[in-house]
């Protein structure tokens, strides 16, 4: 409906209902990363879920410039056929992948810790590339055959991924027909035993689970389980460890998101050129690619082998980012190539820490909801440390600019401000307020320690090995077997 307003098409809308398409388009993705990343999670639930959601949200950082290539490639620089582009191309790939983002019922494999390094290291191979073409054309012309090969080159290595899935699904499906032939024979009364054993077992915990729903969910609220239980709704939105994770990622995270959105005034401000300013904003996709994959595996590598609370993560990432902050409030030489590196990984590393967090204490059962709940807390920080803070005091100072001038604004002209003042003030209190986000997450910290001292993926393990179990039973039982058991 924006395209069709856009190249007039269709009558000009009213401006609610052009709000409205926008509100739709703009917050369309929610339902894809919920589609993609929750039925991963619970897919994936051990020790492998922090690499897995530093890999999805990875591509996800990634988007930005793989759609712009596909752009180029299939519209030139007909920028009205971005907007057809950002309506079809997401439609059409959730469509075709469908069948396959779905709750699978599967053993764990021995080697799935370096399948995802494989795709860990495909996606490292894809972000290189992407690095050298934009670099190659910001230096020169490029053509549109150019860019016919460019992206021909990056959609094979987007697609790469799905070549290991294929090798590493036949040597399974090898692996099953060889215990098929060459395996114990059937022990059809054992099988028997173990079937309805686990069948007793399923329904005692049906049984508590029908027990505890029974209980009013309101009652329920201010009585939570233990951390790593399935949380209901509401008992995860009035706990105070949701608070305080909320409060950390809006404080926190809300900084970095500023500056993102402001890098282009910013570096204008701050007297860098163009051409350097372009760079910024092409590549900021790039550093918070990495800040997602590095954080995703070295925060489940603290995890599991040191035992650290997740939230420690989240905290030294605020800490990190102020950096960046003062390197523009104080305007240091050179600062802001700096600070862009460092803001686009401390962006980028907010995401798998924050969602895996929730994830960890709150369980899976009622995930998608409280996922997001959390991910609410970056457009509250942002709207209050971008608009409300950054926005307002900058036109203060352009309009204190003008005032010195003597020069009156006309009506919609819109304010510029230069020199190190616009900023300042602002990433001042933006590095105080990011400082104030980590000492909340100290106190989660502190909450947290004897949890992620315990083994938190003992329940998922223990799911992992009955799966495996009920496989090896299904292939060993023949036709004639299944049929006697039913």
């Amino acid at each position: 409906m924006v395209w069709l307003a856009v190249t007039k098409k269709m009558a000009k809308p009213q401006i609610w209902s052009m709000c409205l398409y926008i509100f739709i388009g703009a917050n369309s993705h929610c339902s894809t990363n919920t589609g993609a990343i929750v039925t991963s999670v619970k897919n994936f639930p051990g020790i492998l879920r922090g690499i897995m959601i530093g890999l999805l949200t990875a591509y996800l950082g990634l988007s930005a410039a793989i759609i712009t290539q596909l752009y180029h490639a299939f519209y030139g620089n007909d920028s009205k056929s971005l907007i057809l582009l950002m309506a079809w191309l997401p439609t059409a790939t959730s469509f075709a992948c469908l069948p396959v983002i779905r709750k699978h019922k599967a053993a764990q494999q021995s080697n799935e810790a370096k399948v995802f390094y494989n795709f860990i290291y495909m996606s490292l191979g894809l972000a290189a590339f992407l690095l050298i073409i934009i670099i190659i054309q910001k230096s020169v012309h490029f053509t549109r055959t150019a860019y016919y090969w460019s992206t021909s080159s990056m959609l094979l290595l987007l697609i790469l991924p799905l070549g290991v899935v294929i090798v590493e699904e036949y040597k399974v499906w090898k692996i099953r027909n060889v215990d098929l032939v060459g395996g114990d024979p059937p022990q059809p009364l054992k099988i028997l035993t173990q079937k309805a054993n686990q069948k007793n077992s399923a329904t005692l915990h049906l049984a508590e689970q029908t027990i505890q729903e029974k209980v009013s969910c309101w009652r329920s609220i201010f009585k939570p389980p233990n951390r790593g239980e399935d949380y209901t709704i509401l008992q995860g939105i009035f706990n105070i460890d949701m608070l305080i994770l909320f409060l950390s990622t809006d404080f926190g995270h809300g900084g970095t998101v500023a500056v993102v959105n402001n890098l282009g005034q910013i570096g204008t401000s701050l007297g860098y050129p163009a051409h350097s300013i372009t760079t910024f904003a092409s590549l900021i996709s790039i550093w918070i690619y990495l800040g997602k994959v590095v954080i995703g595996v070295s925060s489940e590598f603290i995890i599991t082998k040191l035992k650290f609370p997740r939230p420690l993560m989240l905290a030294s990432i605020h800490l990190l980012s102020c950096i960046g902050h003062l390197l523009i409030a104080f305007n240091v030489p050179n600062g802001l190539y700096v600070a862009s590196i460092i803001i686009g990984f401390c962006l980028g590393a907010n995401s798998p820490l924050l969602f895996t967090i929730v994830s960890e204490l709150f369980g899976l059962k009622y995930y998608s909801t409280l996922y997001n709940i959390g991910g609410m807390a970056s457009p509250v920080g942002s709207y209050l440390l971008n608009v409300r803070l950054t926005g307002h005091l900058y036109d203060n100072e352009a309009k204190k600019q003008m005032a010195a001038l003597g020069l009156t604004r006309k009506p919609g002209e819109e304010l510029n401000c230069n020199g190190t003042e616009c900023f300042k003030w602002s990433f001042i209190i933006i590095t105080a307020v990011t400082i104030f986000g980590a000492l909340v997450s100290l106190i989660l910290v502190f909450r947290t320690r004897k949890f992620y001292r315990s083994d938190i993926y003992k329940k998922f393990k223990e799911e992992a090995r009955t799966a495996e179990t009920e496989i090896g039973m299904t292939q060993k039982v023949g036709p004639s077997d299944q049929a006697r058991e039913g």
